[in-house]
């Protein structure tokens, strides 16, 4: 069974995850706002296909 470890203490099987197309989120292009309560960062699709999340 695959899992990740989001912290030490949790284990959740990658099936419980909510997943989310970096595609989707960006509208087809490269750069989508993402918002955690007061902040805003910036999710980037690179040209290798890569994700960068900034705040």
């Amino acid at each position: 069974m695959n899992v990740q470890n989001p912290n030490p203490t949790q284990s959740y099987p990658v099936s419980m995850l909510p997943a989310h197309k970096a595609e989707e989120l960006t509208k087809g292009g490269n750069l989508a706002h993402i918002a955690l309560g007061d902040q805003l960062y910036t999710l980037r699709i690179t040209r290798a296909g890569k994700l960068i999340l900034t705040k």
